[in-house]
This record gives structure tokens, C-alpha cells and sequence, in this order.
């Protein structure tokens, strides 16, 4: 027996296709059918890789008896959060509202038909009452009582809570700080959240919150130019990043960094790795290389981009949305081992190394077993040896390839093949960043044959779309998949110019504008002008593990219209700021997507646009690119491209000209006359 999920393409949907429950995907059908049948909606919103997601399906939703229950009472629907995150921002919204306790996964909701609002709702439920929670099937039953015979109290909560979740869509409001107090309040409050001793912010749960590390590169990078040194902020993001790099948040053998880290130390996580995630931190890690050379953060990048391109890419150039935690029913355990296991794989010499370096003498970290993390630095271990470098390098060289040959022999955990054109809009920017930072050109490519396939497959007729699965591009595309794409080509096109980009980008810029901008107020809605009507239409600005679309809208777009010299863009994007500015000042912190727009408008950036022969140009653009500089973009355009150039740049040039390289270098909308001397170049900018 099949369910209507048996037709989706989500595998998280099609995991739910046999399930004894009547499941519907969230349609006009199911929506319809609620309100004709009478019958409350019950809303269970999970994604593939979502460990509690899979408990409460193995105890609830494949139970004959509970899926009875609910076929009988309830109008049942099933939504993956990644095709439809709107449905998930809005219903989150309203379970903070319902139990401010918090939301999470699985989501499950119960709805009036008629308003789709829910009067009651939560998260997992276990089969029988424990942890404080009822049991599934008795809630069902007393929920179907509630909604049979208490139909005018649960009226009166919805007019509430629908007049609640209205104040929710931030307004616009007058600010009370001058922008420079607002950068410094969110860096105090990063500050007070940082843990100093095992890196980044809050105790555990804890996760690698990349926005905010962003946000204290940038504060300090800022404070520098104007004459201070906020060293604290750069030791924070280092040391951050170094206890990421070594913690077991990171998979040593196979590359990758999880979700998050169950622990404050980094030691254990929940093993899911998400491509977003892995996404945002290649262009943190390229970041901190711009510091200086550092083997850790360089092997973290190189070993994640191999396990992106080894198991995580479609063949036909997008990369895929996640991998599970779970393997066997158990999470984790195809990353954990017994030490048996290490010694029989390994000779002495390489087990003796990996004991120390991993903490394999110490006591197991999970459920006896040891997940890999780095308990000293590899100079200290080295030398605690006795052993050369080189040899200490091919030593665990061949330990990691011999463990992850046997590891490869387990039984995979589960991958998500959705193409979710948000998140791969995210991985351009780290391919590009890594790509010019250590020189590899076949990153760069990987990140035009992503950017290639997202405009040949999920780009039809002037629409973006959010996902592409099984050769076919579903949902009308979110704020955050234009706003991330936009973000992505132009981080692209500062280190690679192609005509077919720069058009791609003005075409998505344009779309943006037109279908998700707020003209009255400023600012972005999350679901376009013509998306189904549903009970609240957000407007994003807090940082999550994604960040906020208007965040990143408000950048691209002064970015693009800086480059091009058009108000176009540079009005939307100002006037969003100008919108969020009060909003802002409620949790600085919260805000450092946010806060990064915001500097651009404080400190207007500088653009490098270089014109010439391709190699000539590159030779300029790498003695430019000197440190961290993230108000700072280079474009090397070359003279064969001339369609799409911006307005200060001449469109007739001798070949005289063309044989040497000039540069315009540019503040705001304000651009110097051509120069074709780097070291005029470089005073200018110094």
C-alpha cells in the first residue's frame, strides 16, 4: 500500500510513501479535501537527514494503530521543509507563539481547515508518554475532541494568534543608535557569547554560527581601517576555527564538517553534514588563510571539496542537499570505531600516531566508541614523536587512507539528492573563495559548472526554482535562492569574468526586485508577489543557520549596482537597510548578515575592475589581493568581452590598449581615471 507521497520527488516525502498513514503533499487537493471532509489538518514538517524525524516515523507513522487514528480523524499532510521552507518559517513562527519553549524537527502541527491557523502544536511526540510529553495517539484523540466540541474557543485563539503572528512582520521603525554604535553593540554581544575556552558561541548544543564569525572578521578588518586593532575579534574567529578544524564536527577521515557539535568541546556530533553548512565555512576557512598560511584550515577545505565532489555532486553539475546521520538505525555509526578496529588496519607506527593525535589512549567519547577529534595540535603531536614532518605527514596519510578504505565497506548513511538551488548558490561562493585563495582553477570550474547547471535547469523562462530532483525543477523559487545565487555569481565573477554571468546576474537582480521587494516599506518578502496565499508572508532578517535573505540581498544588490553604476539596485538594497535599521537594534547580534550590508553603506567598498590580456591582469590581481580585505572586489574583464560592461568603462579601444592592463579603481559610484601602472594602483589603494 502507497500514500499520494509515493508521487513526489523529495526522498524525504517518499520515505513517508508506504507508511500505513493517508499522507497527502501540501496541495490545493489535501487543502481542499480538509475543508470539504471537516476534518482538522494534522502538518508534519521533517527533511531526510532528520534523526528525530526518523524516530517518530518508525514509532508513530508506521504504527497500523496510531496511522488508523490519524486516517480517521485528521486531514494529514507531509512537507519537506527544504522544498518549502515558507511553510516552515511560518509554522515555526507560530509554535513560538503557541509554546515559546522552542520549534525544530520534525514540526508537527494541528490546523483548522478552514484558516489553515493551528491551534495547537509541537514538535517530536513519542508513541507512548515519556519525557514529559503524551503519548501520540492519546493527543490525537483529545486534539479531536478539542476540535469537535470547542470549536468557538479555538476560534477565539485563532483571531489571536493571528493578530499575533501579523506583529511578527517586522515594521518599520526609527533607530536609536548611530551606525557605528550598532556594529560595536553586536560585537559586545558576540563577545559575551563567545566561549573562550573551546571556541564559539554558547555552550552545547553548539554550532559553527559562520555569520557570526563573518561579523567579527569584518569588525575587525573595519576597526583596522580606521586606526584601531580589535585583536580579540580575530582571536575569536581563530580560535573558532581551529577547534572546528580539529573537532570531531569535522570528519578526519572522510572530509566534511556535521551539523553541529552535541558538546561544548566540538568532540561528538550530530552526524548529519549539510551542504549548506559545508558551504559557508569554505569561504570562512579561505578567509582565515588570508592571514597567512595554515595547514589545518587548508587540509579542512581540501578534504571537504573532495568529499563534495566524491559524494555529494550530480553528474550533471549541481551538488546534493545532505547526508544522514543515521546507518543501520543508529546514528553515527558509520564514522565511529573500536580501537580493535584501528590496530588490525594499521602497522604500529601509524596507529601510534593516530592514538595521539586522536585521543584513542583516552576514554571512548561515543557510546564506546571513538569519533575522531584532534586533542593537540599537529606540531605538538609531531614532536611529542620524535618524528620529521614529512614522515609524520605520509605516516597519517596512509593511517587515513587505509580507514577510510575499510570505513568505505560499512553500510552508507542515506543521501538527500535534492538539488536545492539556495544551498548551491552558497557553495559558488565557497568554491570561488577557496579556489582563488589557494590557487586551484578546478574549484573555480566546479563552481562555473554549478553555476552552468542552475541557470540551464533551474532557470526556465525568467523563473528561478528551488529545487531540482530526478530532471525536473519544482517550486517557484524562494527569497533565498535568488538572493544566494545573485551572491554566489558575483563572488565568482571577481575572481572569474564570463559574459554568460554578469548577464545571469542582472537577469536575477531584475527578478528580485520585481517579484519580492517591498515598495512601501523596504525590504524583501520571503515568497514572491504572486505565491500562495498563506497565513503570514515574512520578511527575514534574523541570522539562523542560513543567512536571512534580506542580509544577502541587501549585499548583492549594492555590490551589483556598484559595479554597474545603476540606482537601480542601489535603491532596493538601501532602502532595505533603511527598513531593518530599527529592527536591527533589537538583537545586534542577530543581525550580522544584516550588519554586513549595513558597513557597506558606512564604508562604501572598493571595486578593482582590470582590463587587458587574461594573464597579464591575473599577475596585477594577485600582487592587489593582499590580506583580508572584504570591502574589496576585483573584476578581470577581459576585451573580448563587451556586451555587459559597466558605464565607466570605455566600449572602443585601441589595440594598443588592449595589448596593456588599466585599472579603475573605484569607491561607491565614484571611480578613479584609467591607470596602467600597478604601483599607481597600489599607492592609490594604500
Amino acid at each position: 500500500m502507497t500514500n499520494r507521497l509515493s508521487f513526489e520527488a523529495s526522498p524525504y516525502l517518499k520515505q513517508h510513501a508506504e507508511n500505513p498513514v493517508d499522507w497527502h503533499p501540501w496541495d490545493e487537493e489535501a487543502l481542499e479535501l480538509a475543508k470539504s471532509e471537516g476534518k482538522p489538518i494534522l502538518l508534519s514538517i521533517g527533511y531526510s537527514t532528520c534523526h528525530w524525524c526518523h524516530v517518530m516515523a518508525h514509532e508513530s507513522f508506521e504504527d497500523p494503530a496510531i496511522a488508523s487514528v490519524m486516517n480517521e480523524h485528521f486531514i494529514n499532510i507531509k512537507v519537506d521543509r527544504e522544498e518549502r521552507p515558507d511553510l516552515d518559517k511560518i509554522y515555526q513562527m507560530a509554535l513560538q507563539l503557541i509554546n515559546p519553549q522552542g520549534g525544530g524537527w520534525p514540526l508537527t502541527m494541528f490546523l483548522d481547515p478552514t484558516s489553515l491557523l493551528p491551534f495547537f502544536g509541537g514538535t517530536y511526540f513519542p508513541n507512548q508518554p515519556r519525557f514529559q510529553l503524551p503519548g501520540f495517539s492519546d493527543l490525537l484523540l483529545r486534539l479531536t475532541d478539542a476540535f469537535q466540541n470547542k470549536q468557538e474557543e479555538l476560534a477565539e485563539q485563532g483571531e489571536k494568534l493571528q493578530a499575533a503572528l501579523a506583529q511578527m512582520v517586522p515594521p518599520l521603525l526609527d533607530p536609536n543608535l548611530k551606525d557605528i554604535e550598532l556594529l560595536q553593540a553586536a560585537r559586545e554581544q558576540l563577545g559575551q557569547q563567545y566561549d573562550p575556552r573551546d571556541g564559539g558561541f554558547g555552550g552545547a548544543p553548539k554550532f559553527p554560527m559562520p555569520n557570526a564569525i563573518s561579523r567579527l572578521l569584518r569588525h575587525w578588518r573595519y576597526t583596522r581601517k580606521s586606526g584601531g586593532n580589535d585583536k580579540e575579534a580575530l582571536d575569536m574567529v581563530m580560535v573558532t576555527l581551529t577547534q572546528m578544524a580539529r573537532g570531531g564536527i569535522f570528519d578526519h577521515v572522510g572530509g566534511g564538517f556535521c551539523r553541529y557539535a552535541t558538546d561544548a568541546k566540538w568532540m561528538v556530533p550530530h552526524f548529519e553534514k549539510m551542504l549548506y553548512d559545508n558551504a559557508l565555512l569554505l569561504k570562512l576557512y579561505a578567509a582565515g588563510l588570508c592571514f597567512g598560511p595554515d595547514e589545518l584550515f587548508e587540509a579542512a577545505i581540501r578534504e571537504t571539496i573532495t568529499w563534495l565532489e566524491r559524494e555529494m555532486r550530480h553528474e550533471s553539475g549541481g551538488f546534493y542537499a545532505a547526508l544522514d546521520a543515521d546507518s543501520e538505525g543508529q546514528e553515527g555509526k558509520f564514522y565511529v570505531w573500536r580501537r580493535e578496529q584501528i590496530k588490525k588496519l594499521l602497522t604500529d607506527d601509524e596507529y601510534l600516531l593516530v592514538e595521539t593525535l586522536y585521543g584513542l589512549d583516552k576514554p571512548a567519547n561515543f557510546e564506546n566508541h571513538w569519533n575522531f577529534h584532534r586533542y593537540d595540535s599537529w606540531r605538538s603531536v609531531v614532536e611529542r614523536l620524535s618524528l620529521e614532518r614529512g614522515e609524520a605527514g605520509q605516516l597519517l596519510a596512509t593511517a587515513k587512507g587505509k580507514l577510510f578504505e575499510a570505513r568505505s565497506k560499512r553500510i552508507r548513511p542515506s543521501t538527500d539528492t535534492k538539488i536545492l538551488t539556495a544551498w548551491n548558490g552558497l557553495l559558488i561562493s565557497g568554491l570561488a573563495a577557496t579556489g582563488s585563495q589557494l590557487n586551484e582553477a578546478h574549484w573555480i570550474a566546479l563552481a562555473h559548472e554549478t553555476a552552468d547547471f542552475l541557470r540551464e535547469s533551474c532557470w526556465v523562462d525568467g523563473q528561478l526554482y528551488a529545487t531540482w530532483q530526478d530532471g525536473e525543477a519544482k517550486h517557484a523559487g524562494y527569497l533565498d535562492d535568488y538572493a544566494n545565487l545573485l551572491q554566489g555569481l558575483l563572488d565568482l565573477l571577481s575572481v572569474s569574468w564570463r559574459e554568460v554571468d554578469i548577464q545571469f546576474a542582472i537577469e536575477l537582480a531584475d527578478a528580485l526586485v520585481k517579484n519580492f521587494y517591498d515598495s512601501d516599506e523596504g525590504g524583501f518578502y520571503f515568497t514572491a508577489h504572486d505565491h500562495e496565499k498563506l497565513i503570514l508572508r515574512p520578511k527575514p532578517t534574523v541570522d539562523d543557520a542560513l543567512p536571512p535573505g534580506n542580509g544577502i540581498a541587501a549585499m548583492a544588490l549594492v555590490r551589483l549596482g556598484h559595479l554597474l553604476g545603476q540606482s537601480d539596485y542601489l535603491d532596493p538594497a538601501h532602502n532595505t537597510l533603511r527598513w531593518a535599521r530599527g529592527i536591527m537594534e533589537r538583537v545586534p547580534a542577530g543581525h550580522c548578515a544584516l550588519l554586513g550590508a549595513l558597513e557597506e553603506t558606512i564604508y562604501p567598498g572598493e571595486q578593482i575592475v582590470l582590463r587587458g590580456p587574461i594573464d597579464l591582469m591575473q599577475q596585477w590581481a594577485d600582487e592587489l589581493a593582499v590580506g583580508y580585505t572584504p570591502e574589496r572586489s576585483q573584476y578581470l574583464i577581459p576585451y573580448t568581452d563587451t556586451t555587459t560592461l559597466p558605464a565607466y568603462l570605455p566600449r572602443l579601444v585601441s589595440s594598443e590598449q588592449q595589448a596593456l592592463v588599466t585599472a579603475y579603481v573605484c569607491t561607491g559610484l565614484s571611480c578613479s581615471l584609467p591607470i596602467t601602472e600597478l604601483d599607481e594602483v597600489k599607492a592609490l589603494l594604500n
